[in-house]
């Protein structure tokens, strides 16, 4: 009996594993050019699941030329309005695929089932329908300037909002459909075309997304699904002198790379990358609701978060009811397969990873921090890691300084700096992606959010996330901005008429 059988996954999963995956290109499904497979396993239990299609630069290029037809095809005459509706359509059939997805996400990536099923219900569909929304409402402006020493009257300046052409994305394993709804409505609200090149460690949620943006009435071509390694097809998208944009979730390292790639024909780029996000907790905080909010902060989707609140500094005369909370949540989840129900902690993607995040607990204990609890690999099966906790951590250690991305918890103490000595060691890093204060005098959260260099900054609570709101990091965590009116705004051009009369 196979694991999938064990886990009573539903028979519409157990076809979908079973089925032959294609690449989704110009509104057809198809073989890859080189012909070669990428397996496909569950992070929990090591099994292969299902083999996918291995694209090539020729299949890139052959997506590429679909989307470039399609922007000025079909898609470039329907009106905003009808656009707006075939969004409201593709989140309908993401509703009616709820089940499926959720189980699918979860065998893809490991995380818990009711952690797919709430960021599927509360980010996938809302963001569609929000940035279906949005498509009615893009509009420019008249502007009243006289150009050349014209009299007023003599002429007429207005702006137009154009879609910013064929949009290259690339999506993270760590929370793959998500991710893919992120980059695709925006784009789609704006007008653009897409190619989505999803993370060859997941990409079974993107393929089945690709049958439901074929039943949404998405003219061929606008949605192009490339599956294939990073160092190819990936690769191949970003160097492509036929993309505008790319927009890229994942690490610093390879957010590098996208930017090198891109410069020969100086397409657009936003990217996300990683974070080492400050969590700071004065000692007036409210303990009851602040210990399970680091906790979660750090050990939500078992570390592998770039908003992961993995810095705690704390103040003295709290550290050690603080450190005792937090090591009792941690010990208290219950880790195994995520689509058992009574689970709520899940394993890293791949062997890789899980021995990434080792090394680091080894340096950390290496360097003169504390074990608190974890630091052990778990399960005959799956590549499950407790969650871990260190006290004692200094600013110069390793685990202090780099993305782990991974359940690993680093907690220092302050006494009685100031909020800009705080904020000086909370800054000290290379990333700026997001951070939280905790205290209940509203006037020094204030102030303390105000010092955090990072692109979003929490007061009593972690990585805020909504539709509505702006994400995206400073320094090293990336350039420009995703969700809310300037994620939509990243995929649109400006184009400035002037009339003389």
């Amino acid at each position: 009996m196979t694991n999938k059988d064990k886990l009573k996954i539903s028979e519409e999963a157990k076809n979908f594993l079973e089925s032959e995956h294609l690449l989704f290109i110009d509104g057809e499904w198809k073989q890859s050019s080189s012909g070669e497979k990428i397996p496909v396993f569950d992070p929990a239990t090591e099994e292969k699941i299902a083999e996918v299609q291995s694209g090539t630069t020729k299949d890139i290029d052959l997506a590429v030329n679909a989307a470039r037809e399609a922007l000025s095809g079909e898609w470039a005459n329907i009106p905003s309005h009808d656009r707006a509706q075939i969004l409201h359509r593709l989140s309908d059939e993401i509703e009616a695929n709820f089940s499926v997805l959720s189980e699918l996400e979860v065998l893809d990536n490991g995380m818990p089932l009711e952690l797919a099923q709430y960021s599927i219900a509360s980010h996938g569909v809302t963001l569609l329908r929000y940035y279906a929304s949005w498509a009615p409402k893009i509009h420019g402006k008249t502007i009243p300037v006289s150009p050349g020493g014209a009299m007023n009257g003599e002429s007429l300046t207005y702006t137009k909002r154009e879609p910013i052409g064929v949009v290259g994305a690339i999506i993270p394993w760590n929370s793959p459909l998500i991710f893919a709804i992120l980059k695709l409505a925006p784009a789609l609200a704006a007008g653009c075309t897409v190619v989505l090149k999803p993370a060859e460690l997941t990409p079974l949620t993107a393929l089945y997304f690709g049958h439901l943006i074929e039943k949404s009435g998405i003219p061929k071509g606008v949605v192009n699904i490339v599956t294939g390694l990073g160092e190819t097809a990936g690769d191949a998208l970003a160097k492509h002198n036929d993309v505008d944009k790319i927009t890229f979730t994942g690490s610093t390292e390879v957010g590098k790379k996208i930017v090198s790639s891109s410069i020969n024909n100086l397409k657009k780029v936003t990217l996300e990358l990683g974070g080492k996000s400050p969590v700071i907790v004065f000692d007036d905080a409210d303990l009851e609701k602040t210990i399970p909010g680091v906790a979660r902060a750090c050990f939500f989707l078992q570390g592998q978060n770039c908003m992961a609140g993995t810095r705690v500094f704390v103040h003295e005369d709290i550290h050690d009811e603080l450190v005792a909370g937090v090591k009792s949540m941690a010990e208290s989840f219950q880790i195994g397969h995520g689509l058992i129900q009574t689970n709520d902690f899940g394993p890293l993607i791949s062997g890789d990873q899980r021995k990434r995040v080792m090394k680091y607990i080894k340096q950390g204990i290496s360097e003169g921090a504390t074990l608190v609890c974890g630091g052990n690999e778990v399960n005959d099966r799956g590549y499950f890691i407790e969650p871990t906790i260190f006290t004692d951590v200094t600013g110069e250690m390793s685990i202090a300084k780099e993305e782990i991305f991974g359940p690993v918890l680093c907690i220092e103490k302050f006494s009685n700096e100031s909020l800009e000595e705080i904020a000086k060691r909370a800054n000290k890093t290379t990333y700026g992606l997001s951070g939280s204060v905790w205290t209940n005098d509203i006037s020094t959260g204030h102030k303390m959010a105000a010092l955090i260099d990072s692109g979003q900054v929490s007061i009593n609570c972690h990585a805020a996330v909504d539709s509505a709101i702006p994400f995206g990091g400073n320094k090293q965590s990336g350039w420009g901005r995703e969700f809310g009116e300037e994620g939509l705004d990243s995929y649109l051009k400006t184009k400035a008429t002037t009339v003389m009369y």
